[in-house]
């Protein structure tokens, strides 16, 4: 089974998605800021695409989330 369909990938993708909505931020913006495509954004929060590490903390960074946090509330 691909990481990107495992349970905790899921979560974690799921918790980003949540944090850039509650702090108001488009999928465009978002995109922007990482100089990527909004379809970037897209893709990873639908589970088509992976995100790397480097790639999540920037996005958790950008949205105003603890990665540190986010990370122990999946993987415990």
């Amino acid at each position: 089974m691909a990481s990107q369909y495992q349970k905790e990938y899921r979560e974690l993708i799921s918790l980003l998605v949540k944090a850039r909505k509650d702090a108001g931020i488009t999928q465009q913006e978002l995109a922007k800021s990482l100089k990527k495509p909004q379809s970037f954004v897209s893709k990873y929060e639908s589970c088509e695409r992976r995100l790397d590490i480097i790639e999540f903390v920037q996005v958790a960074k950008f949205i105003g989330c603890d990665y540190k946090k986010m990370l122990s509330k999946v993987i415990a």
